[in-house]
């Protein structure tokens, strides 16, 4: 990348230079240190000696320097590093490009079908991300390939040709020839001498990179309460549910704990899938649920000195803000959940599957006993009768109209669309207010400042925490630009006893 290129990426040489040699953690993912003398691309984390400052440029993401002709170092594996958190603080279109580049809508779509579902020309959009992130849509995805197809070759036990499709790979040439170029390798070399069992057709094994510290258990408690029949399935530490992907349903597992060794960790998932071809949006929609794009250590950085949020934060470092897999999903459920409790949000949910959802295995088949449903689409919903529904007549009117907008397309959850564009057509809606747009803008969007000061749950912590519900706006001010894990650290402290 030329220092031109760098400037326009917002990449300060100085700035990141000191990250570099101070090893910083907290920037792995946010950019990528490349290194004349070898030719190599490094994590700022990486433990080889420090390049002198002249040998080094910079670049936000691995696509750029792979671009510029370097390929990744062996020693620190920079590509398996969770991705940037700017692309959910920002959420410009660069961040929200990268987001739907990792579903595959390159993939299946082209850079045309990118394009148009960011409102753009593809030259246009093609510009723009080489002015951000140093490479076009077409280098960003394939380098998303490459990266996905590391993570296959190295944690499971497919075949090199499952793996290549699997990746998003056209062909089997094609994987080879990604794979030499960027690892500067084979994928037998790459492989090594691992001898894995066999996996059963259409599953596979992975661990989803997060930084640490990583709350686990907080997490799978809030899944846990929340988790609808059919569709989701909680055994001890272990989080499953369904999916609903491009070319046919799957299921997931995850093993929730608590991570807190320095650095990177990673947190078991074995997909079931129909088609491997789903692996990568599979993969990418799962680490929207973990949010595991976030930086713990900046989040603490912002709140840990505040008198209200810093106890409940360090009685639970690294929390995180449940995202979702399906956002048309989390709406539906968001308005079944209003002026309810989330007991009563779950039954209607579950209801709500049983009738109208679609059947993927018998109650005791399938890769998980119990997940038997896809949770209806918003294209089935939308030919309901308000009434079809036992709720409250002006919530089927909500819910009715919610998915009419949804299955036309005049209201989109899938992180392409502009937030605040989303936010004004969710509030356009009848019945659709304010809590339910903010609710809907922190876990299907990934907003990582939004705050619900009308919530029950919101104005009980608060009261309990001694504070005035009344002041909550103005308390939630000095929490900006981390307001949802605010929300969150709330939430969670009235699921802790409290002191006598």
């Amino acid at each position: 990348m030329s220092t031109s290129t760098q400037r326009a990426a917002g990449l300060d040489h100085e700035s990141c230079y000191r990250a570099v040699r101070s090893r910083d953690r907290r920037f792995d993912g946010v950019f990528y240190t490349a290194v004349r003398t070898t030719g190599i691309y490094c994590r700022p984390s990486c433990p080889a000696r420090t390049p002198a400052p002249a040998n080094v440029t910079f670049h936000p993401t691995a696509a750029a320097a792979q671009a510029a002709g370097y390929r990744a170092c062996k020693r620190c594996v920079p590509d398996a590093t969770p991705g940037s958190p700017d692309w959910d603080v920002a959420a410009d279109v660069a961040g929200r490009a990268m987001r739907l580049i990792a579903d595959g809508v390159v993939d299946r779509q082209g850079v045309s079908g990118l394009a148009a579902d960011l409102g753009y020309s593809p030259r246009h959009l093609t510009r723009l991300l080489v002015e951000e992130l140093g490479a076009g849509p077409l280098a960003l995805a394939r380098a998303h390939r490459a990266q996905t197809a590391r993570v296959l070759i190295e944690s499971s036990p497919l075949g090199f040709a499952d793996v290549a499709f699997a990746a998003g790979f056209s062909s089997v040439r094609q994987f080879n020839d990604t794979v030499r170029e960027v690892y500067a390798t084979t994928p037998t070399r790459l492989r090594g001498r691992r001898h894995a069992p066999a996996a059963a057709d259409g599953t596979v094994a992975l661990r989803l990179a997060v930084r640490t510290p990583f709350a686990g258990r907080a997490l799978l408690a809030f899944l846990a309460r929340r988790a609808v029949p059919g569709v989701e399935a909680v055994d001890g530490s272990t989080y499953s549910r369904t999916l609903r992907l491009p070319r046919g349903p799957g299921v997931v597992s995850l093993r929730l704990e608590d991570l807190d060794r320095p650095g990177t960790a990673f947190v078991p998932a074995t997909f079931a899938l129909t088609d491997l071809r789903d692996t990568g949006a599979a993969v990418e929609r799962v680490r929207r649920l973990l949010d595991a794009d976030c930086d713990p250590l900046g989040v603490a950085d912002a709140l840990l000195d505040d008198p209200v949020l810093g106890p409940l934060l360090t009685a639970v470092p690294g929390l995180r803000v449940p995202g979702h897999v399906d956002g048309d999903e989390l709406a539906v459920r968001a308005v079944l959940g209003q002026q309810v409790t989330v007991g009563a949000a779950r039954t209607l949910a579950g209801r709500l599957v049983a009738a109208h959802g679609e059947q993927i295995a018998a109650p005791d088949a399938g890769p998980v006993p119990g997940l038997t449903h896809l949770f209806p689409s918003a294209q089935a919903l939308a030919t309901l009768g308000p009434e079809t529904v036992a709720v409250p007549r002006a919530r089927g009117r909500a819910l009715a109209g919610l998915c009419q907008a949804l299955a036309e397309g005049r209201v989109r959850l899938d992180r392409g669309a502009d937030r605040d564009d989303v936010r004004e057509s969710l509030l356009a809606l009848p019945g659709i207010g304010p809590w339910t747009a903010d609710y809907v803008a922190m876990r299907a969007l990934g907003h990582p400042d939004r705050f619900l000061p009308t919530d029950t749950g919101t104005r009980a912590a608060l009261r309990r925490l001694g504070q005035d519900p009344g002041r909550a706006e103005t308390l939630a001010e000095a929490w900006r630009p981390w307001r949802s894990y605010a929300q969150m650290l709330l939430w969670h402290s009235l699921a802790v006893p409290e002191e006598v």
